[in-house]
């Protein structure tokens, strides 16, 4: 596969600049600052990654403000807890986007953090503690442990809250194909193997982060 420097190279002669490619990517939190995120902002982000698939993300943002409002600040403990009686309340709220398996995600991620937190001091610990050579195994452990957080709505969630990460967008899946690296996109934590290695390769090279890798990858196509 091609060194960082010549993907790069590649993205900034297809937009022009450095700038073009670099200029308004968002740097990623630190551990610290990731840990201090409290749980409810990290159900509100899932169940935003669950509201927005398969429907235009537009809605979703326009409805948020009642949304919010309906899952009373997604308090992690009474979610978890639900009740028939709300689940029911939910599903005839017009503030919210009435589909009975995202409320029923929702609930259950409510119970996936509550459990997280209560053994690690708290779920952004150990988001922030997940350490970025192992990316696809977080990627592959909100999959398994948590609801409807598989395909690309974990990534997003985790890119949202400032994690340290890489998308694996349509872009980043093709400079992947093209650098040999992988043969189609991954759908198991070991077809993501030779990819996390890719990223780990390309960052013990350039220092960068997986977020800035991610973004030069996608620009290089895309």
């Amino acid at each position: 596969m091609r060194s960082f420097d010549d993907i790069l190279a590649i993205a900034i002669a297809r937009k022009g600049s450095r700038e073009a490619v670099l200029g308004d990517a968002p740097a990623p939190r630190s551990a610290d600052q990731i840990a201090a995120i409290p749980d409810d902002r990290w159900l509100a982000g899932m169940a935003r990654g669950i509201f927005q698939a398969g429907i235009s993300w537009k809605v979703v943002e326009a409805k948020w403000p009642g949304i919010e409002e309906a899952f009373d600040g997604f308090e992690v403990g009474p979610l978890s807890l639900m009740s028939e009686e709300r689940f029911d309340g939910l599903l005839t709220d017009t503030r919210v986007i009435r589909s009975g398996p995202k409320i029923a995600a929702i609930r259950d991620n409510a119970a996936f953090i509550r459990r997280v937190s209560e053994t690690e001091g708290g779920f952004g610990r150990k988001m922030a503690d997940w350490p970025g050579e192992d990316f696809a195994g977080l990627l592959d452990w909100l999959k398994r442990e948590g609801a409807r957080l598989g395909g690309n709505t974990g990534a997003y969630l985790l890119r949202s809250m400032g994690k340290d990460g890489y998308m694996l967008s349509k872009d980043v899946v093709a400079r992947l194909v093209a650098e040999g690296v992988i043969d189609k996109p991954p759908g198991s934590r070991k077809a993501m193997q030779p990819m996390q290695e890719a990223f780990n390769a390309w960052a013990a090279e350039s220092g960068e982060s997986l977020t800035t890798i991610s973004r030069v990858l996608a620009r290089s196509i895309g």
